[in-house]
């Protein structure tokens, strides 16, 4: 007896080579019917034939679905048979039955890759070879269904060797692949100078990679944006790309041929070669080799390198093709804002960076960033999460009870969509002091909504209350083109209910959010916060915090000895006394004075604002330890902090540190340990004085914890997070203290640590807000 089913599956299953394999499945069976993408990213199937090969048919979709497809849910209804004669596939329709994920960009798999090695096949070294598996999706991505007409791959008419691997049921990786393309379809690589000549040559990789060992910096253009590529082994071409870029010791990203040639440069467990070698390749932070052969100017005061693999057939011919098999691949961007995309921008804002420009014609729709990962303690946590992650939702343990987009922090802003049980973070956006940046959140906020079909004017906006962020700014204007009223979120609370809700705890918890700043509800700067929060309702309280910080200036936060003759202005030195230490730690003394006695002025007057931030605290010894004293890029001091205490041998059990009830919270103080550290700062090793700095700093915030959870009854587990959060020495010595008490922490994974997971907090805290009455 024939019987009919339709199913809707949803999960990642457009872009990954889904519908053919649903064809050969139905094909195998002997079923009748169709297979189509929908509106929603979701596939509609709808099969007739007998009863036990439907059911073989359903079993075998899990077990035998292609590589990057995830099937997240399959509805199954019966319905009445129509007698189809076939199975085909569909043209895709618009509208969405269920949204499903829009798909990824796919590091390029071991197939591609070995056709273009492979002299005999007709992709041999053709640059943007993929397959049902693998290559660019989001990044070229008009709109959805993922359907060729909606990429920018619908001006490549196929060629008729292609047009038979359409058409072929038995090609595995290239039937109805919709981004399918050879040497004869194009794209088509160009390579230019500067000033926009075309460089003549029968092979534009080969001309390039002999550039960039000729000391040349040259501009490639890759899936989601422009890198600027050139020799990571060459001091002299490293120092003339910061003097460039304007980048004094920002540390590059370095690209290898493969995983055996990092081997060289940095120390690479099974796990790191799995995680560097997935379909999301990743940048990953490595230890450093000692007889590495990368330039000390790559990543100047750091023990860890920044290392991916070439994850496109372009990155690896070229690479292939060069001296050392490994060159720095950073963003093509100017300093403070996003990278190009496309040849205009290069025109204009590389045209003082770069030499020669290796680009193509394949548009580049939206922009997206290398993803970032690092591993504090036992656990991978990103820095960034975009390419290869982006735009695949995270799963809440509870429906949202609407639509919610949050509009993220101003430093690293990535936003996000909410809806369902769903939550779908934007690739890495950047910081918005730019304009462009700050055009590219409401750009990307619209791709997001509209594809996955949320209706603004049903939605609730969320926004951080720092009252300067610009992404507040545009929250609020973006509320008013739709009558509606933005709900404000404090900056630590999202850090924290985002990291209960992405590990899936319940209950009432006491957690720890450590960062630079954020913006309190006493109106003083956050960043070393005890909050106690309930996951089922939109409440929580400070019940501890780091003893605050003056701060005369945002230009306080650039030069951390300026905090620090604050902090002893405000601990009731004199002005000799100050003028004795800083003479003492700061070699430039003498051109900084009159800064300096400006700002014991302010701090005498009282004329400052608070800050217990965790950041500017490990500034500060960063700067008194001789580390860093002027921060070029974001958390550099206490960065290179860190990787200082990387050599460390020796644990100082640090005095100073004291646990206090003061206006009506537990504070921790360590004003006493600035000073004993300015005592003795030379009677031991800086890396010993670095990593006992910061173990001790992480054990006294779990005696702040442990005081401040007296009276509730919270779980165990407590949620971390904030930029400062990925430190492994204070997340070592918090460990140790909190394990005394039975306590264990948790730090996500799923989402950025820092605040480029801030919005997927604002859609749970929007969420709990607006339903807390039903």
């Amino acid at each position: 007896m024939v019987k009919a089913y339709r199913l809707i599956i949803t999960g990642l299953v457009q872009g990954v080579g889904f519908r053919p394999f649903i064809h050969r499945l139905a094909y195998r069976f002997g079923l009748k019917g169709y297979v189509k993408n929908v509106g929603g990213s979701e596939v509609e199937v709808w099969i007739e034939g007998d009863e036990e090969d439907l059911e073989r048919f359903i079993n075998s979709l899990e077990n035998e679905k292609p590589p990057p497809a995830i099937i997240e849910d399959l509805i199954i209804d019966e319905v009445k048979p129509r007698g189809y004669v076939d199975f085909v596939i569909k043209p895709s329709s618009r509208e969405a039955i269920k949204r499903s994920n829009i798909p990824p960009d796919l590091a390029m798999c071991r197939d591609c890759l070995r056709e273009i090695l492979d002299p005999s096949d007709r992709r041999y070294r053709y640059a943007f070879n993929s397959c049902a598996w693998c290559g660019p999706r989001f990044s070229y991505m008009y709109r959805a269904p993922y359907d060729r007409e909606n990429t920018a791959m619908a001006k490549y008419r196929l060629c008729p060797d292609c047009l038979r691997e359409y058409r072929d049921l038995g090609n595995i990786r290239r039937y109805h692949v919709q981004g399918i393309s050879c040497p004869v379809d194009g794209p088509r690589l160009k390579l230019y100078s500067i000033d926009w000549v075309e460089i003549e040559t029968n092979d534009p990789i080969v001309e390039t990679a002999k550039l960039i060992d000729e000391g040349y910096i040259v501009a490639v253009k890759g899936i989601g944006g422009y890198h600027v590529a050139a020799l990571a082994s060459s001091d002299d071409v490293v120092l003339k790309l910061r003097e460039r870029k304007k980048r004094p010791s920002k540390p590059f990203a370095i690209m290898g041929l493969d995983t055996n040639v990092l081997e060289k440069l940095v120390y690479i467990s099974s796990i790191d070669r799995e995680l560097l070698e997935s379909p999301q390749a990743p940048i990953l932070l490595l230890p450093k080799k000692p007889d590495s052969p990368v330039s000390k100017y790559v990543s100047p005061g750091l023990s860890h390198e920044g290392v991916f693999i070439a994850y496109t057939p372009l990155h690896y011919l070229l690479l292939m093709e060069t001296r050392d098999k490994f060159l720095i691949m950073t963003s093509g961007n100017i300093h403070g804002e996003p990278m190009c995309i496309n040849e205009e921008c290069v025109k204009v804002k590389l045209k003082d960076i770069v030499d020669y420009v290796l680009t193509h014609d394949r548009e580049i729709v939206n922009r997206v960033d290398d993803s970032v990962i690092r591993r504090t303690g036992d656990r991978y946590v990103f820095l960034r999460r975009s390419r290869g992650y982006t735009p695949l939702w995270i799963r809440v343990k509870r429906d949202l009870g609407g639509e919610y987009i949050g509009f993220g922090a101003d430093l690293g802003n990535v936003a996000a969509i909410g809806f369902e049980d769903k939550i779908v973070l934007t690739q890495y956006i950047g910081d918005l002091d730019s304009v462009d940046a700050q055009n590219d959140l409401v750009k990307y906020i619209n791709f997001f909504t509209r594809n996955y079909h949320i209706n603004p004017q049903r939605s609730t906006i969320i926004v951080d209350k720092h009252p300067n962020y610009y992404s507040r700014r545009i929250g609020f204007r973006y509320a008013e083109k739709y009558s509606l009223k933005p709900i404000e979120i404090q900056h630590h609370y999202a850090h924290l209910i985002g990291a209960l809700y992405e590990g899936g705890f319940n209950g009432l918890f006491i957690g720890l959010a450590i960062d630079g700043l954020g913006w309190g509800d006493d109106n003083t700067i956050w960043g070393g916060e005890v909050l106690v929060l309930d996951t089922s309702k939109p409440w929580y309280r400070r019940v501890g915090s780091l003893d605050p910080l003056p701060l005369t200036s945002d230009r306080d936060t650039y030069y951390p000895l300026r905090i620090l003759a604050s902090l002893l202005t405000n601990m009731g030195y004199s002005w000799d006394e100050i003028e004795y230490v800083l003479k003492e730690v700061d070699p430039l003394y003498d051109k900084r004075r009159g800064e300096y006695i400006v700002i014991h002025r302010l701090v005498e007057s009282k004329k400052y604002i608070l800050a217990s931030s965790t950041g500017r605290l490990l500034d500060i010894v960063s700067a008194i330890l001789g580390i860093c004293d002027y921060r070029s890029y974001e958390g550099e001091p206490a960065i290179k902090l860190e990787a200082k205490a990387d050599h460390g041998r020796e644990l100082i059990e640090i005095p100073g540190f004291h646990v206090i009830a003061r206006d009506g919270i537990h504070r921790l103080e360590y004003s006493d340990a600035i000073e004993w550290l300015l005592e003795n700062r030379e009677k031991y090793p800086i890396e010993d004085l670095a990593y006992s700095f910061l173990y001790m700093l992480g054990w006294w915030y779990g005696e702040l914890i442990i005081n401040a959870m007296k009276g509730y009854r919270v779980e165990s587990t407590i949620p971390l997070s904030g930029g400062s959060a990925v430190n492994n020495y204070i997340v070592e010595g918090l460990k140790k203290r909190l394990s005394m008490a039975d306590l264990k922490i948790y730090i996500p994974t799923k989402i950025p640590v820092g605040d480029g997971g801030i919005s997927f907090g604002q859609i749970i805290a929007g969420s709990l807000m607006k339903n807390k009455d039903i």
